[in-house]
């Protein structure tokens, strides 16, 4: 599954590279994290290695083939008496030899099902690796996510405070003029300089903090990038499903709930594989070899040669071992009620956070529908103000209260647009549905 989404996402986003683009759009940034960020990488390994260890070859229930191969050589000094009545005979470096080569087979019949439990928990262990996968995919999208969102927020805030710095500008330029005229005072130029100066900090201020976020954005994406980039501002609220169907699917499709019930499969076959023990073991094994034999002269025979086909059958039945199996079934047992245990736990706390993520997602999107009608507001303030400041029925200071007020408004709206995104996708991340939905 997880190599799927990857797989779906990279091919969507083929030939995709950064160099050549002004703007990194969010479908980019999740495909350029997919396939380079370092924490997936490392999860895709061990799912890797995970579905290695389900393989026939891993499973014990392959024979085992061996080749055996030996020479042996030796001098003696040998003192023999016959029986049959021949003299004593007396050598000194009498030398013989022994040559042989097998091969031999073992075979497991019956281990009282032992092999069929555990390769039964290897592929379990591949399905919960995939859903670590999945885990750390999930968390790295909405970190992805989070410093994505903080340089859209950094960024729409410099152009407001490059905006604020204009009107700024115009401000002095008006109050230079008014002053040459004689229809204003130095205090009103004096004024002006220090709310230039005031912006020229903020905007300062927000580059470093874009820049910074930008790194932090690179890491995620787990590359370097030589070149400055700009990301999407625009941000769609997609969230279509009602609370209970959500709440619904958090759970059957959280991943912290599929990970507690993957171990409790697991956990059942560890009781059935340490039963197990309670069985005989039957096995089978054959070997075919060869044999020779140089002999030193009083041997009855010279030389030897023996080639020949061996099989045999075996049984073990451990009746009694200490105790060690009863231990081990016992202590599965209890392992497996943990898990039901966690799993009601878990059933909790999804409870808990998908109430409060919910609540927490729709507080913030009436804030962000309430900043933008305030927006609407400040903005008319803000031209009316000018307007009049123009025609000298406002002062420097009026003009510059509607000059923040509007530059505050737009910095809120921005804190609340981003943040009630994120509290859209963590609703969607608890639910297990983040990595079905359109970025």
């Amino acid at each position: 599954m997880i190599t799927k989404i990857k797989l779906l996402t990279v091919v969507l986003f083929c030939g995709f590279s950064l160099q050549a683009q002004e703007v990194l759009t969010k479908e980019q940034a999740v495909a350029l994290a997919l396939e380079n960020n370092y924490g997936i990488k490392i999860a895709n390994n061990a799912v890797t290695i995970a579905e290695n260890k389900t393989s026939i070859l891993n499973s014990e229930f392959l024979p085992t083939i061996t080749a055996n191969a030996g020479a042996n050589y030796n001098l003696d000094n040998t003192e023999a008496e016959f029986s049959d009545g021949r003299p004593d005979a007396v050598l000194n470096g009498a030398e013989s030899s022994n040559y042989n080569a097998s091969v031999s087979l073992n075979y497991t019949l019956f281990d009282g099902l032992g092999r069929r439990y555990n390769y039964k928990r290897l592929k379990e262990q591949y399905k919960l690796s995939e859903l670590e996968a999945r885990a750390t995919i999930e968390s790295t999208i909405l970190q992805l996510f989070s410093v994505y969102y903080n340089v859209a927020q950094l960024s729409d805030n410099l152009n407001a405070l490059e905006q604020t710095l204009d009107n700024s500008k115009d401000r002095l330029i008006r109050a230079q003029y008014q002053f040459e005229y004689g229809q204003s005072t130095k205090l009103a130029v004096l004024n002006a300089e220090v709310d230039i100066n005031t912006d020229s900090i903020n905007i300062i201020n927000t580059k470093q903090d874009l820049k910074i976020a930008k790194r932090d954005l690179k890491l995620v994406l787990g590359e370097s990038f030589t070149i400055d980039f700009g990301v999407e501002t625009d941000v769609d609220f997609t969230l279509q499903f009602q609370k209970d169907i959500l709440f619904e699917k958090a759970k059957s499709r959280n991943i912290a709930l599929l990970q507690v019930e993957k171990n409790i499969s697991i956990s059942k076959l560890d009781i059935n594989s340490g039963k197990s023990a309670y069985l005989p073991t039957i096995g089978l094994s054959g070997s075919y070899g060869w044999n020779k034999n140089n002999n030193n002269a009083v041997a009855l025979l010279a030389v030897s040669t023996n080639t020949g086909l061996s099989a045999g059958l075996s049984l073990s039945w451990n009746l009694f071992d200490g105790g060690s199996t009863i231990t081990t079934v016992r202590n599965a047992k209890i392992s497996l009620e943990t898990q039901q245990l966690q799993k009601e736990s878990i059933l909790l706390n999804i409870e808990r956070d998908f109430n409060n993520a919910w609540d927490n997602y729709k507080n913030k999107l009436e804030i962000y529908n309430i900043q933008e009608k305030n927006i609407i507001t400040a903005q008319n303030n803000f031209e009316r103000t000018q307007e009049k400041f123009k025609i000298g029925q406002v002062n420097s200071i009026e003009f510059r209260q509607a000059q923040v007020n509007l530059l505050n408004a737009e910095l809120s709206r921005n804190q609340a647009k981003f943040s009630a995104k994120l509290s859209e996708l963590e609703v969607l991340q608890i639910s297990g549905e983040l990595l079905n939905v359109q970025f």
